[in-house]
């Protein structure tokens, strides 16, 4: 006998021994997700100095079209709007991982101090080795697994509990920020001017060179969040219930801890600390789903969108100026994090 927890779900089988369930809902608000951020991601390859309609734009990623709009689109503008949708959907898993494990709306990598942390190892490896990617990316990992492993062991005491673990994260965080700034006063002026710059969380200027290594690493990624299947939802029901049914708490939840902040690095090395996007997609998300947890894809959709949608006002709202996205996604963000707060204080 099947429970479906009065939910609709389809049983899709391939074959005699392979079958799954799908709950309708998410996978509707999904595929609508993910419909926006495609039409948004179409108005953003046809918006600009070079304007083309959504059929020409169309056109052209089908290699058809002018020569013209095939450079513009293909070759300048597709590449960022890759960049937003990958960005944006590595934060929302990210931001959906780390709610679940603390099972607290405000635990996301942004306020935990992930974020701040990858920052760190960002400029670490700028003033000693200069920014190539590679060297930046692997700054942003292990300052954001160091950050990680010193906020968990302060947070430890007798297990680590949700709003400890947030605490402890935004006192590690604030003091991160204050090294942040130290480091960038002691630089030289170009590198402190681009170091602040790509500090607000950037996708100008962001090309072909970076979308290869972001998808492989965002698939190797996501590879592993699948492996790991349910597990995830286990342990939002509690160590107790996770061990019961199985689970090696302390394995699974090092795992997860290191594919979230893993998915938070690729996300800061390719275009800085983006706020906001973690912290407000995987809530949005089950709001729209009525999910009773936290649930992965409908995350990483929303979050495709709703960066998506910041980079396209980013471009476009003062325009010919282009606005970091980072800036976007704070202001709108800001406002999303007082609600919460309130909502928190009120329970």
């Amino acid at each position: 006998m099947s429970v479906d927890f009065g939910r609709r779900v389809l049983t899709v089988r391939a074959g005699r021994h392979v079958s799954g369930r799908i709950a309708v809902k998410p996978a509707l608000v999904c595929v609508l997700l993910t419909l926006m951020a495609l039409a948004v991601a179409v108005l953003a390859l046809g918006t600009g100095e070079f304007t083309l309609s959504p059929a020409e734009v169309l056109r052209a990623l089908a290699g058809e079209g002018t020569r013209a709009a095939r450079l513009v689109v293909v070759e300048w503008r597709l590449p960022r709007v890759l960049l937003a949708l990958m960005i944006g959907a590595a934060l929302g898993l990210a931001g959906a991982i780390f709610q679940a494990l603390t099972r607290n709306p405000l635990g996301s990598p942004d306020v935990i101090g992930f974020n701040t942390g990858a920052y760190t190892g960002v400029l670490v490896v700028t003033v000693v080795a200069g920014n190539g990617y590679y060297p930046v990316a692997a700054g942003a990992l292990v300052g954001g697994l160091a950050t990680a492993v010193v906020v968990y062991l302060l947070a430890f005491r007798r297990g680590v509990q949700g709003f400890r673990l947030i605490i402890v994260g935004i006192a590690i965080s604030a003091m991160l920020a204050s090294a942040n700034q130290w480091f960038i006063a002691e630089a030289d002026l170009q590198a402190a001017f681009a170091a602040a710059l790509w500090g607000q969380g950037s996708l100008n200027g962001l090309g072909w060179a970076q979308v290869t290594p972001v998808a492989v690493a965002l698939g190797a990624l996501c590879l592993g969040l699948v492996a790991y299947g349910p597990r995830l939802a286990l342990l939002e029901m509690g160590e107790d219930a996770a061990a019961s049914l199985g689970v090696r708490v302390g394995a699974v939840r090092l795992a997860y801890l290191v594919i979230g902040v893993a998915l938070t690095a690729v996300a800061t090395a390719a275009a800085g600390p983006i706020s906001f996007v973690a912290l407000a997609a995987p809530q949005l998300a089950r709001r729209l789903t009525r999910t009773p947890g936290i649930a992965l894809v409908p995350s990483a959709a929303m979050g495709a969108f709703l960066l998506m949608l910041s980079d396209w006002l980013a471009q476009r709202a003062f325009a010919p100026t282009q606005l970091p996205v980072g800036v976007v996604t704070v202001s709108v963000g800001g406002v999303y994090f007082v609600w919460l707060l309130l909502r928190q204080a009120r329970r």
